[in-house]
C-alpha cells in the first residue's frame, strides 16, 4: 500500500488526534512513526509511538482499551493525522474517557485586566 507523503517532524514522528467516531468526542493525542502508522493500517487498531519508553505501543495491550480504526485523516498540510476510532473502554490512562477533562481558566470581561482595570465589554458589532 502507498501512504501519502506526510510531515513527520525532525524525530520522524507526527501527532495523531484520536476522536471517538460516534460521540465526535476528542479522546487524547499521540505521536505516531511510519511503523506504527503501518500497524495502524494493516491492523485496523491505533499503534503509537512512545516518546518516554522509545518503543511502539498497541493502544490496549495491557489495559485492554483497544481503540479500533474506523477512519485516518490526514489536514491540509500533511503534519497532522485524525483517527476516527471505535473505543473499547475509556482513553486516558487515569480511567477518564478523554484525556481533555482539565480545564485552563480564562479572563472574563468582568475579571481585573492585568494592570487592575476591568476589560472592556466588546462594541456593539464587535465579536466578544
Amino acid at each position: 500500500m502507498s501512504l501519502p507523503e506526510l510531515a513527520y517532524n525532525e524525530k520522524g514522528l507526527i501527532p495523531c488526534i484520536v476522536q471517538d467516531a460516534n460521540t465526535r468526542e476528542v479522546l487524547m493525542m499521540a505521536w505516531i512513526n511510519e511503523e506504527a502508522l503501518r500497524l495502524t493500517l494493516d491492523q485496523k487498531s491505533m499503534h503509537f509511538w512512545s516518546r518516554s519508553r522509545g518503543e511502539l505501543w498497541h493502544k490496549g495491550a495491557t489495559s485492554k482499551n483497544t481503540q479500533e480504526l474506523v477512519e485516518l485523516r490526514y489536514d491540509c498540510d500533511a503534519d497532522t493525522l485524525l483517527a476516527l476510532v471505535a473505543p473499547a473502554g475509556p482513553a486516558c490512562h487515569t480511567g477518564s474517557t478523554s484525556c481533555f477533562f482539565n480545564t485552563l481558566p480564562f479572563p472574563t470581561s468582568t475579571d481585573p485586566a492585568p494592570n487592575g482595570e476591568t476589560a472592556a465589554a466588546p462594541r456593539e458589532g464587535e465579536a466578544p
